[in-house]
C-alpha cells in the first residue's frame, strides 16, 4: 500500500490541487492528512490562493481514501462540512514491527512524547518544516507544509511506500530527502 503524508493545507486551493494532483501521480491509496486543513491561523500569511470551499470539494471528491488527524486550526464546523472524519488527535499505523504515532503536533510533539517504544516512529506536522531524525529511542519524521512551508523548505508532503519515507516537492514533483 502506498500513503501519502501531507499536513498543513491552510485552505489553499492552489496548493491542495498540487497535492492531489501529486496523489493521484504517484498512484496513492490513502492519503494521510495531519491536521490545518481549512484555516490559516492567526499566525500564517494567507497561503496562495486561500478559499477553503475549495479546498472542501476537492478533498470531499476522494474522501473514501482519506485519513485525518484534527490540527490546531480545525474546528468543530469543519467536521460539519468535511466527508471524513477530522476529531482524532492522534492515528496509529503498523509498519512491521514499528508503531507510527500520527498527529498534528500541537499536543503530541518532541517536548512532549507519546509512549513509544524504541524505534517507533513520532509523525507530525505543525512547525511547517520536513524532518527525518533518528533520535535514538524513536524516530522523528515530519513532511513540511502542503502550503505555508517555513525556513526555506518546499511546499511537500511524504510518499510512504514499501516501508520507505520520500518527501516529495509538490511544485517540481522532485524527491529530495528519504527516510
Amino acid at each position: 500500500m502506498k500513503i501519502m503524508i501531507a499536513s498543513d493545507i491552510h485552505g489553499s486551493a492552489y496548493y491542495c490541487k498540487l497535492m492531489l494532483d501529486a496523489f493521484s501521480a504517484e498512484k496513492a491509496d490513502k492519503l494521510l492528512l495531519l491536521g490545518d486543513i481549512l484555516y490559516h491561523g492567526p499566525r500564517n500569511d494567507l497561503p496562495r490562493d486561500y478559499d477553503p470551499r475549495s479546498v472542501i470539494s476537492q478533498l470531499n471528491a476522494i474522501s473514501d481514501k482519506i485519513v485525518c488527524v484534527r490540527g490546531n486550526c480545525d474546528s468543530e464546523v469543519d467536521g460539519m462540512v468535511l466527508n471524513f472524519p477530522i476529531s482524532a488527535d492522534s492515528a496509529m499505523l503498523i509498519l512491521g514491527d514499528r508503531t507510527v504515532f500520527a498527529t498534528h503536533g500541537h499536543i503530541y510533539n518532541e517536548q512532549n512524547l507519546p509512549k513509544l517504544a524504541k524505534g517507533d516512529i513520532l509523525l507530525h506536522g505543525h512547525t511547517h518544516i520536513p524532518v527525518a531524525a533518528d533520535r535514538g529511542s524513536y524516530i522523528f519524521l515530519n513532511p513540511g507544509s502542503v502550503s505555508i512551508p517555513k525556513e526555506n523548505s518546499p511546499h511537500s508532503c511524504i510518499i510512504l511506500s514499501d516501508n520507505t519515507f520520500r518527501w516529495l516537492d509538490l511544485e517540481n514533483m522532485s524527491s529530495y530527502m528519504e527516510f
